[in-house]
């Protein structure tokens, strides 16, 4: 099976009407969406998916910033999926983030970053489970997979 990574579009993404283009660029690099819901977060959602940075200075900002707004949370799948999302989206923070990026292309903030994205399998699994239950997620094949993901043998 194909790794599976959380991709949340922020309250910042959604407020500066980017979802239609990081989505694409997801589309474009052949990653498969399998799971998407929008919803306003509340704070139990928030505090789950922040856990791991409780204590830390900016936890209840975090907590805060993503309780203010709707988000678009997805699951994108395919062979290295949660390395090459990291890579598309760049740098924390848009003024250091690497033009092609998205993060980098799309965002100047020292402060919000348009995009949540896992950051290993474990993470991931995690994080996928405070959003979907597991028939939210959908297993299909696409048409062009073997000029996806296949390898010229």
């Amino acid at each position: 099976m194909a790794d599976r990574t959380l991709i949340i579009i922020k309250p910042d993404g959604v407020q500066r009407h980017l979802i239609g283009e990081i989505i694409g660029r997801f589309e474009k690099k052949g990653l498969k969406l399998v799971a998407a819901k929008f919803l306003k977060p509340d704070n139990t959602i928030a505090t789950k998916l922040y856990a791991v940075h409780k204590g830390k200075p900016f936890y209840d900002g975090l907590v805060k910033f993503l309780c203010s707004s709707p988000v678009l949370a997805t699951v994108w799948e395919a062979q290295g999926a949660i390395e090459i999302a990291r890579k598309m989206l760049g740098s924390t923070f848009g003024y250091e983030a690497t033009s092609g990026t998205i993060r980098g292309d799309l965002g100047c903030s020292r402060g919000f970053n348009l995009v949540h994205g896992s950051d290993s399998t474990q993470s991931a699994d995690y994080e996928i489970s405070i959003f979907f239950r597991p028939e939210e997620i959908v297993n299909y094949e696409f048409a062009d997979e073997h000029w996806l993901y296949g390898k010229n043998e």
